[in-house]
């Protein structure tokens, strides 16, 4: 399938981050794709990691903290609960016993493989439904919560492959990492633009190394997030080689050389974002503070820099290494911009030393993210003549389908989810949660003075 520039010289993208969801994708989420279509009738959907929800009770018995371990061998305790109250129960693989007959028979780990992807391909089903009626291509990559299914992205690659419009190649340099050349609307070979998609990494470190830092990632402040206290992967040494490499080959393609103008994809952000944001004192309102390498300062959006509309909700989940990609981006040329997603409730657009960094919120309602009104899809409009002088907005739920979700009060716990002493100080900074817990803190005073009065009369 070719991507090409339409007629009157623009080119369409949705960029759908973390829908994060299990088999039964949440109605409003599949509310909000649709939505969205229709809104922009766009020419590229990309999804950009985290389709799946790895940690759903209804991959409880093929759960993988990480890539390499025995699937089910330690399932997060979050994943436990949710199980018991969905009434989900786990069933336990064994070897089949040739002296047993098949219908007295345990389930085995083929069994319960076979069950996951079933699984799988029904969430597919479900999110790329209004894609696919739509008749518009789209991409995929991956983030560190895909693979916790069971079923790691190479095997998911294959599944989305088997869906209509579905571009993501079969010889791709790895799963999740390809360019998707967007040629110019003059019906030539000629490549006006690139669509690149990157696979991020999931976690740092290899699985083999973290069995003894377990009991850390169980007491981290992040814990129910982090795979182990290693925190967040990177872009493979291939990936980043490829970012270059790329480009040559689509000079060359092109006869001149040069490389052409390009946007990336991917899901976890750089160092690099960080960029983005101005430290501030501790006590400043809707400030957040940093993760890991960026713990105990304080941020809020650089307005020099950010686009308006830009809203920052909480701390930029980065890895610890910065491996170069964005300086790779930068050498190679070409490179205009790359937007990730990742961190639920950001959805910023900053410019920095010429190269935009940019989020999509969460488009999901089955996961942790903003208020309702502000999950959203975010649309790129590139112009033919000067694809890097794009437009871009978000389309929001509420801008689209209303104020209020299906299931407000889970959106609220979502959106107020405290995971540690950092996302406590973090609620504590919004006024609108400052005030609330000052007044009830009053009245809590009020109600004690006067019990002591009348205990004293």
């Amino acid at each position: 399938m070719t991507l090409r520039f339409r007629n009157d010289g623009t080119f369409r993208v949705l960029q759908m981050a973390d829908i994060q969801d299990g088999p039964e994708v949440n109605r409003d989420t599949i509310r909000m794709i649709e939505a969205a279509i229709r809104e922009a009738k766009p020419d590229l959907v990309v999804f950009t990691g985290d389709q799946i929800r790895g940690y759903d009770p209804a991959y409880i018995d093929t759960f993988l903290r990480r890539r390499g371990e025995n699937p089910g061998a330690r399932v997060r305790l979050v994943t436990e609960v949710e199980a018991k109250l969905k009434g989900i129960h786990r069933r336990i693989a064994a070897r089949r016993n040739p002296d047993v007959p098949p219908e007295e028979d345990v389930v085995t780990l083929d069994d319960l493989m076979d069950d996951t992807r079933q699984k799988v391909r029904d969430t597919f089903s479900a999110f790329l439904g209004p894609v696919i009626n739509a008749g518009v291509p789209f991409a995929a990559t991956y983030g560190n919560h895909d693979f916790q299914c069971g079923i790691l992205a190479d095997e998911q690659d294959g599944i989305y492959r088997e869906y209509p419009g579905c571009l993501n190649p079969a010889d791709s340099l790895e799963p999740g990492t390809f360019a998707l050349p967007v040629l110019a609307s003059d019906g030539s070979d000629h490549v006006a633009m690139s669509v690149m998609m990157v696979n991020s990494g999931d976690y740092a470190g290899k699985p083999e190394e973290n069995d003894a830092q377990y009991p850390r990632y169980v007491t981290h402040s992040r814990g129910l997030d982090l795979a182990d206290s290693d925190g967040y992967g990177t872009p493979s040494e291939e990936a980043i080689a490829w970012l270059g490499d790329v480009q040559r080959e689509l000079g060359e393609r092109n006869g001149d050389g040069r490389p052409v103008p390009a946007i990336a994809f991917q899901h976890i952000p750089p160092q690099e974002f960080y960029d983005c944001l101005t430290e501030v004192p501790a006590w400043t309102p809707h400030a957040v503070e940093g993760a890991r390498n960026y713990a105990g300062r304080c941020y809020v959006l650089n307005k020099a820099v950010c686009r308006p509309g830009s809203r920052l909700g909480e701390a930029i989940g980065c890895a610890d290494e910065n491996v170069g990609e964005v300086a790779a981006m930068r050498e190679a040329g070409g490179y205009f911009a790359l937007f990730c997603g990742h961190d639920h409730k950001n959805s910023f657009v900053g410019h920095v030393d010429g190269m935009d960094l940019g989020y999509a919120p969460t488009c999901g309602f089955e996961c942790y993210g903003p208020k309702s009104r502000y999950r959203g899809i975010r649309l790129f409009e590139f112009r033919e003549d000067d694809p890097a002088a794009y437009e871009t907005r978000m389309l929001t739920w509420g801008d689209l389908v209303g104020r209020y979700s299906g299931n407000e009060l889970r959106v609220f716990f979502e959106d107020h989810c405290v995971t540690g002493a950092a996302s406590l100080r973090d609620e504590l900074r919004r006024p609108q949660v400052a005030a609330t817990v000052a007044l009830g803190l009053s009245v809590t005073f009020a109600a004690i003075v006067r019990a002591v009065a009348r205990r004293l009369r």
